[in-house]
């Protein structure tokens, strides 16, 4: 616990100080977060990390991670064009190694960087948009997943009696999970009593919702993956934490998902 502790602070820290600097330091940081959350999946896959196959995917998650507005230029493809053409070199890997990498791993990898690079993406979407306020919607956000994070875990353990999905994550509780929701609701409604005008109490709510249900399903899915492959931590970059991926499973699904659903109002 206490190296848990120390680690987060730490990190924490390193984090928080250059989302707040905000722009190319910040970029470059996510970008990093990126390529090792990358490098962890690869490895979690089997495949050798450094495998033709494992650089394609790391020049991908770079291409997602791209700034465009601190570049002052206008994407030279839609999202759309991007990912197919992603999508077009890994089925020719199967191709050109003459199936050597088959099409269960190209597809895993390609599985990959959209779930990681577009996680990430978004991460420095939120922090560059909305003109000044982009802090602001960052730390919302962030906020109301820790938030539900520890809601969870508290609740659950004072409260805890029913599994919540005992397959993937015997630790988890329904009655955690319902903690961690009203947690991240609360703090979505504090956020927006402070900055009335910039989030209302019924975008907050539903803010504070999704942060909390897609965290946690974010959660799952990376307690699924690691299940399959019968390992307990996607890295060990963190000591007390585990990887990358351990410990931005939830940011990586909750960003993108309340800018796809349109949840940011400046989106």
């Amino acid at each position: 616990m206490k190296q848990r502790l120390i680690t987060g602070i730490v990190a924490g820290a390193v984090f928080l100080g250059l989302c707040a600097f905000g722009g190319w330091s910040y970029q470059l940081l996510l970008t990093a977060m990126a390529l090792i959350g990358m490098f962890e999946f690869v490895k979690m896959t089997g495949l050798s990390p450094f495998s033709s196959t494992s650089l394609l995917g790391y020049a991908s998650i770079v291409c997602f991670m791209i700034p465009w507005g601190l570049l002052d230029v206008s994407p030279w493809l839609s999202w759309e064009q991007g990912i197919w053409l992603m999508l077009l070199l890994f089925l020719l890997v199967t191709v050109f190694t003459k199936n050597k990498q088959d099409i269960k791993i190209t597809a895993l990898l390609f599985t990959g960087i959209v779930y990681i690079g577009m996680g990430f993406s978004y991460m420095g979407t939120a922090r560059a948009a909305g003109d000044e306020h982009g802090l602001f919607w960052t730390l919302l956000l962030l906020c109301c997943i820790w938030g539900s994070d520890a809601g969870a875990y508290f609740v659950g353990r004072s409260f805890g009696k029913n599994k919540l999905w005992p397959a993937i994550s015997p630790n988890k509780t329904v009655e955690g999970a319902l903690g961690g929701v009203l947690i991240s609701v609360v703090i979505s409604v504090i956020f927006a009593l402070f900055v009335p005008d910039l989030l209302t109490i019924g975008r907050a709510l539903l803010i504070g919702i999704s942060c909390a249900v897609l965290g946690q399903l974010g959660d799952l899915v990376q307690s699924a993956y690691k299940r399959v492959y019968g390992i307990k931590d996607s890295g060990s970059l963190l000591p007390g934490h585990g990887g990358i991926l351990d410990r931005c499973d939830s940011w990586i699904i909750v960003f993108p998902f309340v800018h796809i659903v349109m949840l940011m109002p400046f989106y």
